[in-house]
């Protein structure tokens, strides 16, 4: 095994796997989801079952009908929002579920006088008790933030199954009202109120009190996640950041990622000795680290083992995006998860870099035409910045963002000039115009972070979209070509995924297969950064450092990919902030070790 790693026994080995879902969990969340579904189907369509019973009990006065139909629908929503936390194992999801089956029960007998549905309910609550062991992850970390994203999705929710629900007795209403009396009738209906559309019999009074029991639900589950104990999101404390710092300044040369473990909006864990970490997200779920552990590599199972015992105990997903094949293999053999290839890292070893030649004509002619046009460079660390520059430098970087987003989280540090960030390598590009802009001469920023004593690591690229196009190629060539005098001997550029994959698909005598597949990343090209990154980092001569991903299963990845993506930025499902408070969220991230689409068309 490279790098020093202590092999371990297989009882070890066997103790680091998981954490795998148990199977009683996961088929009581599908059951409680088909549970759910039937009390929804009794309360929306109350006749899909036909019975003497349910016959009679529509002639018979002081019939319970409509108020059962309301709790059916009730405990049928709640049961299908209460699926996924049981299938993760979850301590509140069971509570919830145990006190709602009975009531399920008693909506379908009462309503639909079905026995079937009240042994369906009462099978699924057995298993439930017997194995409440089972359910006992803890919370997720959240805020209020989520009240109010609760209301939004079950207001539309419930319009929406109001409006079903408004609509399924064509029979029994009364004329032929329109879509805009049968909306207004559903929001009038959710507030309690008597809307414009009637029926004859008592299916008024069905309908008004479904949704009624819609319109409480929404209220009493976004009451409910306003005052309920917040559980924030894991953040840096200032010793977490102190003792990151001191493994990097020991172990940092190993991996170009690490100093970007020091985003604060990563949490941490530790091996017991101290001499290793490991930090990570939680997304949608998925505990996401990302790099290789930092510290000593013969303390990276014990932080493994840390990190995994932290999935284990909240019933996350543990995933691992962009370690190194040293990495990869220290996850796999210390876990039982697996790797699959991501991608590469461009590395430029400074001193075989050069201009000269015919393959870095492209670039060697487009750095001597910016020059000509008037445009300077400056490459310096951070702590040689004076204040009013460094804050220039921030706004022109927040406001040259490509997107209203902020995207980055595995290869982007979050901040600029940072007073703990002296170490930083900035490179700057300057032109003086007839009209200065709001930040002077300044056209281009490229920032670097430490890697090691002798490496940096691209964090961000950003220029002014009215510069001339190769700012991105100009500054790189700088930071290459001034790399000497700060001892910097390596520089890591951006990260391309699916890098061989489109390298060898080109080449002749290439198969269907991976024609096909690079045909497909070509053509995800047009919303994602995979060919154009690539070609852009191929034109520096770089030596290509593979990464990976680690996984517990291949039913896992998607729903890693989509956490990766929520973090990185690319998929937002956080609600809508006014546009003066964009800036100022602290939640805000530089784009991730990456150029921006337009910045490779403008190259």
């Amino acid at each position: 095994m490279s790098g020093g790693v202590p092999n371990r026994s297989s009882r070890v080995r066997h103790l680091f796997r998981g954490p795998r879902p148990e199977a009683v969990p996961v088929l009581v969340g599908r059951a409680c989801a088909l549970v759910g579904l039937l009390n929804v189907g009794a309360g929306v369509f109350p006749r899909f079952r036909h019975s003497r019973m349910h016959a009679m009990a529509e002639v018979l006065p002081g019939s319970f009908g409509p108020f059962a139909a309301a709790l059916s629908l009730s405990a049928g929503v709640l049961l299908l929002l209460l699926a996924h936390g049981l299938k993760r194992g979850k301590r509140r999801a069971w509570r919830a579920a145990v006190a709602l089956l009975p009531a399920g029960a008693v909506a379908q007998f009462t309503y639909r006088h079905s026995f079937l549905g009240v042994v369906i309910s009462l099978a699924l609550l057995a298993p439930l008790i017997i194995h409440r062991d089972q359910f006992s992850a803890l919370p997720d970390p959240r805020s209020r933030w989520r009240a109010l994203a609760n209301f939004v999705l079950m207001s539309a929710g419930s319009l929406a199954l109001g409006l079903v629900i408004v609509s399924v007795h064509p029979r029994r209403m009364v004329g032929n009202p329109s879509l805009a009396d049968r909306i207004t009738h559903v929001i009038y209906g959710l507030f309690g109120f008597e809307g414009p559309v009637d029926y004859q019999g008592n299916t008024s009074w069905t309908v008004a009190f479904s949704l009624g029991a819609l319109g409480l639900l929404t209220a009493v589950t976004t009451i409910y996640l306003a005052f309920r104990p917040e559980h924030p999101a894991a953040r840096l404390t200032e010793e977490d950041e102190q003792r990151l710092r001191a493994l990097l300044d020991k172990h940092g040369r190993r991996d170009s990622l690490g100093h970007f473990a020091l985003r604060r909006d990563k949490a941490v864990v530790f091996s017991p000795s101290g001499k290793a970490a490991v930090t990570y997200r939680v997304v949608s779920g998925v505990m996401l680290a990302s790099g290789d552990p930092i510290g000593d590599v013969e303390a990276w199972p014990g932080a493994i083992e840390r990190f995994m015992d932290e999935a284990r105990a909240h019933s996350w997903t543990p995933a691992v995006m962009g370690c190194s094949e040293t990495g990869g293999e220290v996850w796999t053999r210390e876990t039982g998860l697996d790797a699959l290839e991501l991608g590469d890292e461009a590395v430029v070893d400074v001193a075989d870099f050069s201009l000269a030649g015919r393959a870095m004509r492209n670039v060697r002619q487009m750095v001597k035409r910016i020059e000509r046009a008037g445009y300077e460079t400056r490459v310096r660390r951070i702590r040689d910045l004076g204040d009013a520059e460094l804050e220039r430098i921030r706004r022109a970087a927040d406001d040259w963002r490509g997107t209203d987003t902020e995207r980055g989280f595995s290869m982007a540090l979050g901040r600029i000039g940072d007073p703990s960030d002296g170490d930083c390598l900035i490179a700057t590009a300057h032109k003086a115009d007839e009209e200065p802009g709001p930040y002077g001469d300044l056209k281009a920023i490229l920032h670097f972070v430490p890697w090691g004593p002798d490496g940096v690591s691209l964090d961000l690229m950003r220029r002014d979209r009215a510069a001339d196009p190769g700012m991105n190629e100009l500054l790189i060539v700088a930071a290459l070509q001034a790399a000497p005098k700060f001892g910097i001997t390596r520089v890591s550029l951006n990260f391309a995924m699916f890098r061989s994959a489109l390298a060898r698909g080109e080449k002749i005598g290439a198969g269907p297969v991976l024609r096909a597949w690079r045909g497909l990343l070509v053509f995800l090209s047009r919303w994602f950064q995979i060919e154009s990154l690539y070609k852009f980092n191929a034109k520096f001569q770089p030596r290509w450092e593979p990464r990976f991903v680690v996984y517990r299963a291949s039913a896992d990845l998607p729903r890693i990919g989509f956490a990766a993506m929520q973090a990185e930025g690319f998929v937002n499902l956080a609600l809508p902030l006014p546009r003066f408070l964009r800036r100022r969220t602290p939640s805000a991230r530089p784009c991730a070790h990456a150029v921006t689409e337009r910045d490779m068309r403008a190259a």
